[in-house]
């Protein structure tokens, strides 16, 4: 899998200080395919321009927002363009991960060619912008979720090392770290995973996901935590705008 260095990704992201932070999980876009999100609840009607109306509305051309996976519906790079291109004329510095959704994502070098200006990804490396260095990984299951399998417990730790990988390459950039999944770090108890553990020895001080949606969201677990500062921000539980993060 091509890679780039994590320093040239470093030295090519770089913008300064002073950016403010914002996120928002689960865009789920659709431009190329037909994959209405209002089948998912009335909420979802005309997402994306509510999306865009409150982006242009609350995000600088210098500000940074985080986008915790499930970008597009799309199944190949060619079909996921036109939701790249919508992603990368907004305001702002993007900085994305890969969600489960998100098939289009065939290897991060492909990811990396087809991006704009001040819009990049983020995969088993880590990027230094304003105050921050950010990094992340998709996540999976918990142990703890009912229908958790031995495959699961293989993309789990898989994930983990994947985490462990960002991580590595953040704690060398010298800044405060924030970390991005897409699935939640740990269960509505508040439980200890392999990713939480991780986020603590790293002194991650905030974790953003998404994957929770509707009656799922009564699953998300916020707030402080041994250190570490969590927020759920898949978009309907954010009302599809991006939230201030750091303030």
């Amino acid at each position: 899998m091509e890679r780039i260095h994590p320093a040239c990704y470093h030295r090519n992201a770089e913008r300064g200080m002073g950016m403010a932070l914002f996120a928002i999980a689960d865009l789920h876009l659709a431009q190329a395919v037909d994959k209405p999100m209002d089948v998912f609840g009335p909420e979802w009607d005309g997402h994306p321009e509510k999306i865009r109306e409150a982006w242009c509305q609350m995000v600088s051309d210098t500000d940074i927002v985080l986008l915790p996976g499930d970008i597009s519906w799309a199944m190949t790079m060619d079909e996921a363009l036109p939701d790249l291109r919508w992603i990368g004329a907004l305001p702002g510095i993007k900085v994305m991960i890969r969600g489960n959704h998100d098939y289009w994502w065939s290897g991060i070098g492909k990811v990396r060619r087809v991006l704009g200006p001040n819009h990049y990804a983020i995969q088993n490396d880590a990027l230094a912008l304003g105050d921050w260095a950010i990094c992340g990984t998709r996540g999976w299951l918990l142990p703890s979720h009912p229908k958790f399998t031995e495959t699961d417990e293989t993309i789990y730790r898989r994930e983990a090392n994947r985490l462990k990988l960002s991580l590595d390459a953040a704690k060398q950039l010298g800044r405060p770290i924030v970390a991005m999944l897409h699935y939640p770090p740990c269960g509505e108890l508040g439980e200890t995973t392999v990713f939480t553990e991780l986020l603590v020895e790293y002194g991650v001080q905030l974790c953003v996901y998404g994957h929770l949606h509707g009656p799922a969201h009564r699953f998300a677990v916020e707030g402080l935590a041994d250190g570490v500062e969590y927020r759920l921000v898949s978009a309907d539980y954010v009302g599809f705008k991006p939230v201030p993060l750091l303030t």
